[in-house]
């Protein structure tokens, strides 16, 4: 994983006054942002929308409809299980039943330790070689327990 600067206010205005000047910039302030910090903190949505002309409402419903926009830094670690019908159709439902047993948190979170961050996808385009991950970004295809295992330890949590 990247590492990422620490939040700053003043580091997110000189992000978002970078990007403000595009055609549809919401969405690329918003990845420049996460790309920049990991995650994007609550109190970058009013500065976006004051830059933008747009409500802080409108500026948090776009960064909660979107599942890649974190609300909080995530883990060392990314681990992402496809939740798609073909995965589920080929064991992926027991994939997240096993991670979730190994790591000790739920999907959706980040173990205590802040390791690993498990994360449902859905639908990584490998619907023919499900159930199919992503550990930081690198996807890995026709995944069982023991690969998933294997992932899991080189993420070292």
């Amino acid at each position: 994983m990247p590492a990422f600067t620490p939040w700053s206010a003043e580091r997110a205005t000189e992000i978002i006054a970078s990007e403000a000047g595009r055609e549809g910039a919401l969405l690329p302030i918003l990845h420049a942002l996460q790309a920049a910090f990991g995650y994007i903190d609550r109190a970058a949505e009013p500065l976006i929308a004051d830059a933008l002309n747009l409500s802080r409402a409108e500026v948090h419903g776009v960064v909660t409809f979107y599942h890649d926009f974190r609300s909080e830094p995530a883990g060392k670690h990314v681990l992402r299980l496809c939740r798609a019908e073909a995965c589920q159709a080929a064991g992926g439902d027991a994939l997240v039943d096993h991670a979730e047993r190994r790591l000790g948190t739920p999907i959706g979170t980040t173990t205590p330790g802040g390791d690993v961050t498990l994360e449902a996808v859905y639908c990584l385009g490998l619907c023919a070689l499900g159930p199919s991950a992503m550990l930081d970004g690198r996807v890995v295809a026709r995944l069982d327990a023991a690969g998933l295992d294997a992932l899991l330890d080189e993420a070292g949590p």
